[in-house]
């Protein structure tokens, strides 16, 4: 703005205080594809006749924690009348993942299982036979049968054998790339994992800094186990619809 009206940038900035004008950072949004809008208003009418769907939608994702969590250093100043020469520890050499899967059916919050590696398409196809069954026995075996499935468009979620395995475990109760319900492609704000539970439960495990894989991993069911018990994990229709729009 200085060099465009040609003053100083002293100047422009005691005008903007002056003002009581205020910098804001742009908040970052999934870019839809054209079409993209289309797509998921197909999905309204299929959930607003009947709202009591949600209940029954296993939404489930996968989230990496990292070993220096999240850092968003644009938000972070040192006010000091001397530059205070202020550093952060890094650890570039000595990094560490955990990569978990959660499931969220209706209020209750099922998991977390972790990954030794990142959930590729091989990997997908044995969690999903071997180790959800054993998931979903904390759910009561009378509300297990009426669910459905969201299959999200990652290229590890949509091979031929994975498919196979859907249309035999959820027949017609799945929702994805080539199911009986389509589900909206670039989506990851409708799930209440991506709109909540990770960035939650990523806000308990880095309240304090560890210094190996396993008290991660600890901290990650801890976490859970926390969210688990204070039973804040609510599907709400009005605004999971409002999203989609």
């Amino acid at each position: 703005m200085a060099s465009r009206i040609d003053v100083s940038r002293m100047q422009v900035w005691r005008t903007l205080h002056e003002e009581d004008l205020y910098p804001y950072h742009d908040q970052r949004l999934q870019y839809l594809e054209p079409g993209d809008h289309a797509q998921r208003m197909d999905l309204c009418p299929w959930i607003k006749p009947h709202p009591e769907m949600l209940s029954v939608i296993l939404f489930s994702d996968e989230a990496s924690f990292t070993r220096d969590g999240v850092n968003n250093l644009r938000n972070v100043h040192m006010w000091s009348h001397d530059n205070p020469h202020e550093t952060s520890v890094s650890n570039f050499e000595r990094k560490f993942t955990v990569n978990v899967w959660c499931f969220v059916f209706g209020n209750k919050l099922i998991g977390p299982f972790v990954f030794d590696n990142n959930v590729k398409g091989n990997a997908y196809e044995v969690f999903l036979p071997n180790e959800l069954p054993g998931l979903l026995e904390d759910i009561q075996l009378m509300l297990r049968r009426p669910k459905y499935f969201p299959n999200n468009g990652a290229p590890a979620h949509c091979s031929r054998h994975l498919r196979d395995y859907l249309i035999e475990s959820f027949p017609n109760h799945w929702l994805g790339r080539g199911g009986p319900v389509a589900w909206p492609p670039r989506s990851p704000e409708l799930t209440p994992l991506d709109y909540y539970l990770w960035g939650h439960m990523k806000t308990l495990d880095y309240e304090t800094k560890f210094d190996s894989r396993a008290a991660l991993r600890d901290r990650i069911f801890a976490a859970a186990e926390h969210i688990r018990m204070a039973s804040v994990f609510v599907v709400q229709f009005n605004g999971f619809m409002s999203l989609i729009i």
